[in-house]
């Protein structure tokens, strides 16, 4: 297993970027565990952790600021929660985990690399409760099965319908990735063993806390940086390359 240290750094820095835009980061953790060798359950188990470790700050933040409006977000995480359990809980094989985590890591990083400008004098489009929980279930479920907290498909998702202005948007998916990610542990918690093992995972832990703590706090101001968004994205990529040649093309 890679050098947890090393991870770390890494770890810390995703954790600043991405809670900074109301994201825990999954999908990246994913891709550099994946790139280091460490085991399927092992990974999951360790991103959705460090997702909910960022997002918990983030959160708080978001609503300490105003940011929040639990009621428009409840359709959304109301359908997430169950749907997410159930994808962490499907007794799925591990080549299919593998080829399903690959597929959605490319997806990922297409959508992280054209991520819409958002326009905060755009007009809010409101939508319909049933419109929420149709997007939230759809997410919440590839999100429990891969191991992320789907914030990264979300944020996409919810620029594209005008859902709100940025910043609430940001935490929306903050708040969506939360309950998610506890949602999606749960169910691989009682479909297999806890698989954290936190003798080798604690430094990956503490790093995101304080990547987390930093990044929030810039959330609420002004924070974009296109190439660090892009780079995210390559490394995403060559992961889901990755994964698919070894699962899918055998090559």
């Amino acid at each position: 297993m890679e050098n947890p240290l090393l991870l770390a750094l890494f770890f810390f820095l995703i954790a600043i970027f991405y809670s900074s835009v109301g994201f825990g980061g999954g999908s990246s953790y994913l891709a550099l565990l994946v790139l280091a060798g460490v085991d399927l359950f092992v990974l999951r188990s360790t991103a959705l952790m460090c997702n909910i470790i960022v997002v918990s700050g983030g959160t708080y933040i978001f609503y300490q600021e105003g940011y929040l409006n639990i009621r428009r977000t409840l359709p959304l995480v109301l359908a997430s929660v169950p749907f997410a359990f159930i994808g962490g809980y499907l007794p799925l094989s591990s080549k299919f985990i593998f080829i399903t985590l690959g597929f959605t890591l490319l997806l990922a990083s297409v959508m992280l690399w054209v991520k819409p400008t958002h326009n905060e004098q755009h007009s809010v489009v409101e939508r319909t409760g049933a419109v929420a929980a149709v997007v939230g279930g759809v997410i919440g479920l590839v999100s429990g099965m891969v191991g992320i907290g789907g914030g990264i498909f979300l944020s996409p998702v919810l620029n594209l319908m005008n859902w709100n202005k940025a910043k609430k948007i940001a935490a929306i998916a903050s708040l969506f990735i939360l309950v998610n990610s506890i949602a999606g542990l749960v169910g691989q918690w009682m479909q297999h063993p806890p698989y954290l093992d936190l003798n080798w995972s604690w430094p990956l832990l503490i790093a995101v806390l304080l990547g987390g703590q930093i990044g929030s706090r810039l959330a609420v101001l002004k924070f974009s940086n296109t190439t660090v968004q892009r780079t995210t994205a390559v490394l995403i990529l060559i992961a889901s390359l990755k994964i698919l040649n070894d699962h899918l093309f055998g090559f």
